[in-house]
């Protein structure tokens, strides 16, 4: 299970609106944890990728700073989130084939008529799917 509270869901997809056409990245931070997860913060990336559009990645060195930066707040790292603001609301197999994480949380925040936020687990092989949860506090 994932519980995103409200802000950081709010800002995934203020970012996604603010980002157009363009798919937007970021990793998620708060608790970690093998069975439920609980994301406090996100940490916007640049997108970098070659076609925006259809696909994301981070730059490895603006991911080590973002890194850095959760560990030095005390914040656990629970997993990446990016945007589809025209596909579908689950992984695609660009998504699967550049996942590397092994049990932490993708985040999917798709627009089709209203914002939808989906996560999955990555498990070395494939995505399964977890419940999300918004909280407010």
């Amino acid at each position: 299970m994932l519980t995103i509270l409200r802000d950081a869901y709010d800002e995934i997809v203020h970012r996604g609106y603010a980002g157009g056409d363009e798919e937007v990245c970021g990793v998620l931070a708060g608790e970690y944890g093998a069975e439920a997860s609980r994301v406090s913060t996100v940490f916007p990336a640049e997108n970098v990728a070659d076609a925006p559009q259809i696909r994301y990645a981070m730059d490895p060195e603006e991911q080590l700073r973002l890194l850095d930066a959760i560990e030095s707040r005390g914040l656990d790292v629970v997993g990446f989130y990016h945007t589809h603001p025209t596909g579908p609301p689950r992984p695609s197999a660009v998504d699967s084939e550049r996942a590397t994480w092994t049990g932490y949380s993708y985040a999917i925040c798709a627009f089709d008529g209203h914002p939808y936020l989906g996560s999955w687990r990555w498990d070395e092989e494939s995505f399964e799917q977890e419940t999300v949860a918004i909280a407010d506090a």
